[in-house]
């Protein structure tokens, strides 16, 4: 048996997504993932995206209805930011994109948290974060006693 000597990371993500191309102009256009491949056989629709080619998520056109929170599976995807400045900036592309968002502006992880984000919605419905560690001090928590990210 081989011993294991370093933990697991994620990898990337894949995406059911029921319109691949409004899907692909979401991800490109609102987050800036660059396009890194794409299979247009039809009935076997996808794209790679990511970014300095590393790859990050994958949406996969074989969805027939939108996602469903109540349904087993994700419940969210959270990315990354290196500072609450980049957040902000992101809330503000999204807002003149029209994006769905779950709550109104920065808004932390729990009550008094250091941590926090925005939330938001893609085209199929899939809840979206954008977070910090710290940099969110001071901003409401809108779910009491519980995680932000948690309850829908």
């Amino acid at each position: 048996m081989t011993t294991i000597t370093a933990a697991l990371r994620t990898g990337h993500v894949g995406l059911n997504v029921t319109d691949l191309e409004r899907s692909l102009a979401f991800y490109r256009d609102a987050l800036g993932f660059g396009l890194l491949g794409e299979g247009k056989e039809d009935g076997r629709r996808f794209a790679f995206l990511g970014r300095d080619g590393e790859l990050v998520l994958t949406l996969w056109q074989q969805a027939d209805h939108p996602y469903a929170p109540r349904a087993a599976g994700l419940h969210h995807l959270a990315f990354s930011a290196g500072a609450i400045e980049e957040v902000r900036a992101y809330e503000e592309r999204l807002r003149g994109l029209g994006v769905d968002f779950a709550y109104e502006g920065v808004v932390a992880h729990r009550e008094g948290a250091a941590s926090g984000g925005i939330f938001f919605h893609d085209p199929d419905g899939t809840r979206l974060e954008i977070s910090v560690p710290t940099g969110a001090e001071g901003a409401p928590a809108p779910v009491e006693a519980a995680p932000t990210c948690g309850f829908f």
